[in-house]
């Protein structure tokens, strides 16, 4: 039986409304993906170097990132070697193997929140401005609370004009406590008073919004740092999670803002925003190639219960659902 086979039985035993969230979602990138791989099958009878050529350009195009292409393809063609395959048609069901195979191999990748059962959890939410992570807070909130925990934010971006008053509506809107300062003011004083307070009424989870631009990186790692430090004395064992937030349509853009703000803090985790918005859904097993860092969540459309855990069956399936339907 075929990885995607596997795939196919593995997903009968999941939630369907969850496997159409993803093969929705993944429509754009699925859709561009596998057309373009089975447009390159097509115009090839046989298997050379310049079918290698093209389908390297297709990967970089859909965003899984230089030295994981070359790794996917050096694999590939070890395994036409050894099966003697001719038919550029035949290809197909191996790339969907190998691209999960070297996305999961050497690591283990946890999706999931690493939460305290004995203390507050607290969840710092980084990114650039724009990428969506106010309203990622919010998803996330509400997605905590449908799992029966309770739920208070912190409106730590003090910087970026709204982005208080945002916070405030969001959690007015799910029934939780904002815990706000002044537009300006210090973000590691709303932290500290947020992390008091959620002590006090035993909150189970404390999601704190930060800065997504200042002056400059120094300033920027500065008070991450300060917000760390702050966050250690009054939760000895947090932030559990420091998760990044990133826009998927920004591409290798993305990319190389996860790895600047993994030199500023320690990230346990990406959200991917508007996964559903780009053609270019590589750039999971980009990120994963750059930094080894987990994409524990994925943002599938508007909706409060559109951000869904990652699921790497779930995601190669949409991605390639079309492609192995030839």
């Amino acid at each position: 039986m075929g990885f995607f086979s596997k795939i196919k039985e593995t997903l009968v035993g999941k939630s369907a409304k969850q496997n159409d969230k993803y093969v929705a979602g993944l429509d754009k990138s699925g859709s561009s993906f596998s057309d373009k791989i089975n447009y390159l099958a097509a115009r090839y009878r046989e298997i050379d170097d310049d079918y290698f050529e093209e389908l390297e350009n297709i990967l970089i195009m859909s965003d899984v990132g230089v030295s994981m292409v070359m790794t996917i393809v050096d694999e590939i063609k070890k395994e036409v070697r050894l099966q003697n395959i001719t038919d550029p048609q035949a290809i197909n069901d191996i790339i969907v193997d190998k691209m999960f195979v070297i996305y999961a191999n050497d690591s283990f990748m946890t999706t999931k929140i690493n939460y305290d059962e004995d203390d507050l959890t607290v969840i710092l939410m980084v990114g650039v401005n724009g990428a969506g992570k106010t309203t990622t807070i919010a998803k996330l909130a509400h997605k905590m609370l449908d799992e029966g925990k309770s739920v208070m934010v912190a409106a730590g971006d003090t910087f970026r004009a709204g982005a208080i008053d945002q916070l405030a509506v969001w959690a007015d809107r799910l029934g939780i406590e904002c815990i706000k300062g002044k537009e300006g003011g210090d973000p590691s004083s709303v932290v500290f008073d947020a992390l008091n307070q959620a002590k006090e009424k035993n909150v189970d989870v404390l999601i704190c919004d930060t800065a997504g631009r200042l002056q400059n990186k120094v300033n920027l790692m500065n008070e991450l740092e300060k917000m760390n430090r702050i966050i250690k004395r009054v939760v000895p064992d947090g932030p559990q999670e420091t998760l990044l937030v990133i826009d998927a349509t920004t591409g290798q853009n993305g990319v190389s803002q996860a790895v600047e703000f993994s030199k500023i803090t320690d990230i346990t985790g990406i959200v991917l925003t508007k996964m559903d918005g780009t053609a270019k859904g590589g750039i999971v097993l980009s990120i994963k190639d750059s930094l080894n860092i987990p994409v524990k969540f994925i943002g599938l459309g508007e909706q409060m219960d559109d951000l869904q855990e990652f699921d790497l069956e779930q995601y190669i399936y949409g991605l390639c659902k079309n492609l192995m339907e030839k």
